[in-house]
C-alpha cells in the first residue's frame, strides 16, 4: 500500500496553511482511499504536545490511517547554486513518502548545493521546493510541478505567483530564482540565475 506524508510548519506556537495540507490529504483520500473518511489534519496535531517557541517540522506519515506523527526542530539547508537535472519523475496532487526518485536525482547535482529538475524541457521544482522565477516585473511558477505543494497553492491563490510553463533554455530571461516549501516562505531563499547550472 502506498504511503504518503504531509510536512507542517509550526512556528512560535503557530501551524502554517493547515487548510491546504488537509485539502491535499482529501484529494490523497479520494484517489486511493474513496470509501475511507480523509484523516483530520488537525486532529492528528492537537494530539501531540508541542512546544510553544521555536520553529519545527511536523511529519504526518499515513496511508488510510495515520502511520506515524512526530516533529523535530527545523534548520532550513543553505542554497547558493542549482544543478539542472533532467527527470522522468510523475507530477501528482499528492505527497509519496517514497522519495527514491528523487535522492537518485539529488544524487547528479555535482558541486551544487541542489538540483533544477527539467520534465520534457520543461521547469518543474527543485529537490524538496517548489521554485517561482523572476522576470523583472513578476514571479512566474512552473504549470505542472512534480509536487503542488501547499505553500505554492496558497502563493496562486493570494496572487503573489502565476502558473506558467518555462522551457530550460529560457532561465537566462528570469534574474532570480525563489524555492519554497511548506518550512520556507516566500523570499527566504533566493538565487541569481547566474548560479544555476546547465
Amino acid at each position: 500500500m502506498c504511503r504518503f506524508v504531509e510536512s507542517i510548519k509550526l512556528k512560535d506556537g503557530k501551524f502554517f496553511r493547515l487548510k491546504y495540507h488537509q485539502e491535499r490529504v482529501n484529494k490523497t483520500f479520494q484517489e486511493f482511499f474513496p470509501e475511507e473518511e480523509p484523516i483530520n489534519v488537525f486532529s492528528v496535531l492537537t494530539e501531540l504536545l508541542l512546544p510553544a517557541d521555536g520553529t519545527y517540522k511536523i511529519r504526518i506519515v499515513y496511508d488510510k490511517d495515520v502511520i506515524s506523527a512526530d516533529f523535530a526542530a527545523y534548520v532550513r539547508r543553505e542554497i547558493k547554486s542549482l544543478k539542472l537535472v533532467e527527470t522522468n519523475i510523475q507530477s501528482a496532487p499528492y505527497k509519496f513518502e517514497d522519495r527514491t526518485a528523487y535522492n537518485e536525482a539529488f544524487s547528479q547535482k555535482g558541486d551544487c548545493d541542489d538540483i533544477l529538475l527539467v520534465k520534457n524541457g520543461l521547469l518543474t521544482d527543485a529537490s524538496y521546493c517548489n521554485v517561482a522565477l523572476f522576470d523583472g516585473k513578476k514571479w512566474m511558477t512552473p504549470k505542472t510541478p512534480l509536487i503542488y505543494g501547499t505553500n505554492r497553492a496558497e502563493l496562486i491563490d493570494n496572487g503573489m505567483i502565476e502558473e506558467q510553463d518555462m522551457k530550460a533554455d529560457s532561465i537566462k530571461n528570469y534574474e532570480k530564482i525563489c524555492l519554497f516549501n511548506a518550512m520556507i516562505e516566500f523570499g527566504e531563499l533566493t538565487i541569481d540565475t547566474s548560479n544555476i547550472i546547465f
